[in-house]
């Protein structure tokens, strides 16, 4: 069985723009796209739109469940997946951060969690392929977005029951198969597993992935990016970015590195070290700053540009673009900066017992 193949000449199969993905990130630094909710934001959309005609009779409010647009709004995804390439992104997200059925839950709608997957899969699909048709010189990749849903694996809700979970391992397993089934029948080039608070549920999700890569009888590259939580350098969960890698390094991922949470100033610390360990490509899309007290980011694109340029003079970074509060100006003033440089080159990583807790643990020889 194959993926869902692009029309555009010299990319016509899954295998060449896979190819033609691990070439690039040998040549360039590669640019990933920005936020997708402040764009949304700005079409300051109402319920009925929201609903659409499908679910105009639906027994729950729907506003703000932007993963819906792609069902009942595609135009505007389309069109904010064009904003950013037009901007100079390499590689467009999907609009399906919150499309498995444990998020979807929260709306009635976790039956349309595969239909989400699928369809922002192919409308990026059809607007990466609508921009390497215009310059097959430069190729454009879709990477399908799975988040972290709305559950925790590894804490408990209740401070008197440390043993309660409101998801199990089981849960998250099959609504994360189901994501990357829907993504993959869309047509992404990447499967990108982001924001990753709770470093169980991303095994859940590697899991997932591993069991329908096996069923497809072929595999995709993977992205997988953390997020630490607070200038500790640790996730939700408790780990330090290098037991983080540690637990994750087994997937083999195309990058591994950090988003969301942090401004470029703060992140850069916690990329740096990602670098030194990961013998892998490194991706980076921090916010634009900290939240202000109105709960917005102040970070211009020149600042970004500025930040994000030094990180690639240092080479530290394979990948690069924009989280919460970044738009299409900053990610055309990242790729301004990134333009020309080269890319870090992964370290070569001494085989030995590598193992994490809540810190790294190193058996040397």
């Amino acid at each position: 069985m194959t993926a869902p193949a692009t029309t555009t000449p010299g990319f016509t199969t899954r295998e060449e723009r896979t190819a033609a993905l691990y070439q690039a990130m040998r040549e360039r630094i590669l640019v990933l796209d920005g936020s997708w909710g402040v764009l949304i934001q700005g079409y300051e959309l109402t319920e009925r739109d929201y609903r659409g005609e499908r679910f105009a009779d639906w027994g729950q409010d729907l506003k703000g469940n932007n993963d819906l647009l792609i069902l009942t709004q595609p135009d505007i995804v389309r069109g904010i997946h064009r904003e950013y390439l037009d901007a100079g992104a390499d590689i467009t997200s999907t609009n399906t951060f919150a499309s498995t059925s444990i998020a979807q839950a929260d709306y009635g709608l976790e039956a349309c969690a595969e239909e989400l997957h699928r369809e922002g899969a192919r409308l990026g699909r059809e607007i990466a392929d609508e921009f390497t048709a215009r310059d097959p010189s430069r190729p454009r990749w879709v990477a399908g977005s799975i988040g972290p849903t709305n559950r925790t694996a590894s804490l408990s809700p209740d401070a008197d029951d440390p043993g309660a979970r409101t998801v199990t391992f089981d849960e998250l397993r099959a609504t994360y198969a189901e994501a990357t089934r829907g993504l993959i029948d869309g047509g992404a080039d990447i499967l990108l597993v982001e924001t990753i608070f709770d470093t169980l549920n991303a095994k859940a999700a590697i899991f997932a992935i591993d069991e329908v890569f096996e069923e497809r009888g072929y595999t995709l590259p993977i992205m997988i990016s953390g997020s630490v939580v607070d200038l500790s350098g640790r996730n939700l969960s408790g780990q330090t970015v290098e037991a983080f890698w540690n637990s994750m390094r087994h997937a083999k991922p195309i990058a591994i590195g950090l988003n969301c949470s942090l401004g470029p100033s703060q992140m850069r610390e916690y990329i740096a070290e990602l670098s030194r360990v990961a013998d892998t490509g490194i991706s980076a899309y921090p916010n634009a700053g900290l939240p202000n007290e109105f709960g917005g980011y102040d970070e211009t694109p020149d600042d970004m540009g500025t930040k994000l340029g030094e990180w690639a003079r240092a080479g530290i970074i394979n990948i690069v673009g924009g989280c919460c509060g970044s738009k299409p100006p900053h990610i055309r003033a990242i790729a301004d900066a990134v333009r020309g440089l080269p890319p870090r080159v992964p370290p070569h990583v001494e085989p030995r017992l590598r193992l994490a807790g809540l810190e790294p643990f190193e058996v040397a020889r």
